[in-house]
């Protein structure tokens, strides 16, 4: 049963304690051992998240706190999330004591690609959403691998069961997402690295734009002679990244897709319909479609067919990679790609209202958020709940994000949701973004905008708001999701009891 791994430190491996198991990385690895045969526990906070119903389904059993006796003597490997060290993890403490093995996740995740032939898929913007699509491709296609993205994926699940962050198809292809904070991806070894985005982020490792993007070109000048680097020729970022590695004489080969990309992965059009959107690709005789909305999920579809050709090339040779079947069957994937977890995901509709939910937390993606729902949703009048995630990005980009909400038609701004990585400096809080954004507005415009610093205080306004017709999105990598799941609830409570949906 299982998988044997040929080396590392999961060769001899029987038991394995995951720190943070409930972490949405460490959960989808701890789901990759378990099937690998390994006895896998762990341990975390009480906080319940989605990874609890994996967790559970899977049998795999986990302590709600932290303390020295979780470690037992039969564990051969602890594996903690990026969160926890030794000066704040007594489990870790311990485990060294015991002269146990004890790895990061991202040690833990690069360890694991060197098993296989490993694809990271990296970038500011999405990621999770690229490695979603390639892994519904891997199934259509019928490709021997393996695939672990960051988010729950409904797609991933079996029938009837809970959504899961990893799909095991094979044992030759591994296919990751891939983290840029502080320089984790360098850990994995990887035989293709698709890009899909560089600009500014994480201000409290990359300072600046520049040292952002040698953090990139360091991970894609991991790619060995022979491999190939995917990226999006859209984006300016990415596409400095992918010059620098063609001038220094790297022998891999480049595959550039976007709207402004010649070749097989080139999009020549894109239209929004009633049933969804259409594009269609060089590479491809016919038109593709998605549910998702916005000209960005169309690029992480091109992203991830780029891959899918890649690793069809790798089975089959070049020719006719993309024939009739092969397309047809990609189409159909896509087609029914129905998004992961916290991606512009439907929490569902009452009493007219269409509730949503993303996780898009850099002024970028909230703008291509933003312009997707309004293309989809034209009708609907869009209010929006908005968290901002750590202070040192909301203090770099704050005219940015000021500009990409200031147009939103009702908008509710909370409070920073804090890393446990920084502190609030005594600068920037929420209030400076809903001053910025006032500012902006200006005087007489008729859009609303309210101020409510913890989310579930804007519940009462909020149905004061919201009327049929609207849609509301909570956005951001706060925890304002319950804010738009308790509005759904009220709403459909409130329909179940008229039989209405007025």
């Amino acid at each position: 049963m299982g998988f044997a791994f040929p080396s590392g430190i999961f060769a001899s491996c029987v038991s394995v304690h995951l720190v943070g198991i409930k972490g949405t990385g460490v959960c989808a690895l701890a789901e990759l051992l378990h099937g690998a045969g390994m006895k896998v526990g762990g341990s975390d906070t009480p906080e319940v998240f989605h990874t609890d119903a994996i967790l559970g389904e899977l049998g795999i059993a986990f302590h709600e706190s932290f303390d020295r006796s979780h470690v037992g003597d039969d564990v051969d490997l602890l594996i903690h999330s990026a969160a926890y060290g030794e000066e704040n993890n007594v489990e870790i403490v311990e485990a060294r004591r015991k002269s146990i093995l004890v790895a990061s996740y991202p040690q833990a995740l690069g360890e694991y690609s060197r098993a296989f032939d490993s694809s990271g898929i990296a970038g500011v913007h999405g990621k999770t959403t690229t490695t979603a699509m390639s892994g519904c491709l891997m199934r259509a296609l019928e490709l021997p691998a393996r695939v672990l993205a960051g988010s729950a994926v409904p797609e991933f699940a079996e029938e009837g069961r809970v959504a899961k962050s990893t799909l095991v198809l094979g044992d030759r292809y591994f296919i990751a997402e891939t983290c840029e904070y502080r320089k984790h991806f360098l850990h994995f070894r990887p035989k293709r690295v698709v890009l899909t985005s560089v600009e500014s982020d994480h201000q409290d490792c990359f300072p600046t734009y520049e040292s952002i993007r040698d953090a990139f070109v360091e991970y894609c000048r991991l790619i060995p002679k022979g491999g190939r680097l995917i990226y999006c020729a859209d984006d300016m970022g990415a596409g400095e990244v992918a010059d620098i590695i063609r001038k220094e004489g790297q022998n891999i080969d480049f595959v550039p897709y976007g709207f402004s990309a010649g070749g097989d992965y080139g999009l020549n059009s894109y239209q929004v319909g009633e049933n969804g959107a259409t594009f269609r690709l060089n590479a491809f005789g016919q038109e593709l479609s998605l549910r998702l909305p916005g000209r960005h999920q169309a690029l992480n579809a091109t992203a991830a067919l780029a891959l899918a050709g890649s690793l069809l090339m790798e089975e089959f040779g070049a020719e006719g990679i993309w024939n009739p079947a092969r397309q047809a069957a990609a189409k159909t994937a896509l087609a029914r790609f129905s998004g992961s977890a916290r991606r512009s995901e439907v929490i569902g509709e009452a009493g007219g209202i269409l509730f949503m939910d993303d996780y898009g937390h850099h002024p970028t993606a909230i703008a291509a958020t933003l312009a997707g729902l309004r293309d989809f949703h034209h009708s609907r009048r869009i209010v929006v709940s908005f968290m901002s995630h750590t202070f040192s990005r909301t203090a770099a980009l704050l005219d940015e994000f000021a500009r990409a909400l200031a147009g939103v038609d009702v908008l509710f701004l909370h409070k920073i949701y804090a890393s446990a990585r920084e502190r609030f400096d005594g600068c920037i809080d929420g209030m400076s973004l809903h001053l910025k954004i006032e500012k902006l507005r200006g005087e007489g415009q008729t859009p609303v905008l309210r101020y409510v610093d913890e989310p579930n205080d804007a519940f009462k306004p909020l149905t004061e708001i919201l009327r049929p017709g609207d849609l509301f999105l909570t956005l951001g990598a706060g925890n304002n999701r319950c804010l738009g799941v308790s509005l759904f609830e009220h709403y459909r409570s409130m329909e179940s009891k008229t039989g209405s949906r007025e």
